[in-house]
């Protein structure tokens, strides 16, 4: 019996449709959780896509046949991310020593779990390595999200009420690292003639990077232009710097995952969002920007305040 034909690829055009109907689909929640400004709303939307992407990443590892622990993984993300969130609803940001005791219970345990299994070669290795990487990967490097929603209070905070200036920097965030996807996206779709990675990536395109540059500095500038809540910014130099910064993360952030995906043989890291794929494929970026943006305010905007 003969194997029945692979059914054709999607066009650019019905791909480009669904990614902007997930697109839109996405922002109008975001909308929705940023016109509440109640912090809860905000974690939980943070914590349910930590949670999401941690289970589509050891999905994707069991299903290439990599050695990994998924219970104790997505066990430790929920943890973890309940532990965070608890302490700055009570109004206090995490010290370093609740990363440290997480990163700790994530090697130590991971090498725990490894007892019970026969080493075969470096799979051992491998399948600890996984599971800490999983975890500082998504769950660790995504909450500085929430790590910001905390770190400018307004001039008079309200408990389980996110102030405006930090209501206003993650919307920032969130709006360049995406429209650095969106500018690569769509000149690449649009001009793209010249591979750029084509053996880790073959979509990406110079003509991409281009846009992807591009889009979120008109995005980064327009906003702070037209918010007085983004004070926090300091100055026009700022705004485009870390417009640049981010940017560049932004792609390093897209990449990262295509390595990933490539090593592990998937396309998508889920099916949560047509044209868009799963949470992982949403976040990965952000992974990548926002704890730039945490570290650039902590150590040069607000020292200088």
């Amino acid at each position: 019996m003969a194997d029945s034909p692979m059914p054709p690829a999607p066009s650019k055009a019905l791909v480009l449709a669904w990614r902007s109907a997930s697109t839109l689909l996405l922002w109008t929640m975001v909308a929705w959780v940023f016109m509440s400004r109640a912090s809860w709303a905000f974690l939980i939307l943070i914590g349910v896509l930590v949670i999401v992407a941690t289970v589509e990443y050891f999905r994707m590892l069991r299903a290439a046949g990599v050695g990994c622990f998924p219970r104790f993984g997505i066990l430790l993300a929920t943890g973890y991310c309940g532990t965070l969130y608890a302490a700055m609803l009570n109004g206090r940001l995490p010290s370093t020593d609740l990363d440290a005791l997480a990163i700790f219970i994530a090697l130590a345990g991971s090498f725990g779990l490894q007892l019970r299994q026969p080493i075969r070669s470096g799979e051992a290795l491998l399948a600890v390595a996984a599971s800490v990487f999983g975890f500082i990967y998504i769950a660790f490097f995504f909450n500085f999200a929430a790590r910001l929603l905390f770190l400018v209070p307004g001039p008079d905070p309200t408990p389980g009420v996110v102030g405006d200036h930090s209501a206003y920097l993650l919307l920032w965030l969130v709006v360049v690292t995406k429209f650095t996807d969106m500018g690569a996206y769509i000149t690449g779709s649009l001009l793209g003639r010249h591979k750029m990675i084509p053996h880790v990536s073959p979509g990406k395109t110079w003509e991409g990077l281009g846009g992807a540059l591009l889009f979120p500095q008109l995005a980064g500038c327009g906003l702070y232009a037209a918010c007085p809540e983004l004070s926090v910014l300091h100055s026009w130099g700022h705004v485009i710097a870390l417009g640049f910064l981010l940017s560049i993360l932004a792609v390093i952030g897209d990449l990262a995952e295509s390595v990933l995906k490539r090593a592990l043989d998937t396309k998508d890291s889920g099916r949560m969002l047509p044209g868009i794929g799963g949470a992982l494929d949403l976040i990965d970026s952000l992974c990548f920007t926002a704890p730039a943006l945490y570290f650039y305010l902590i150590w040069i905007l607000l020292p200088a305040a």
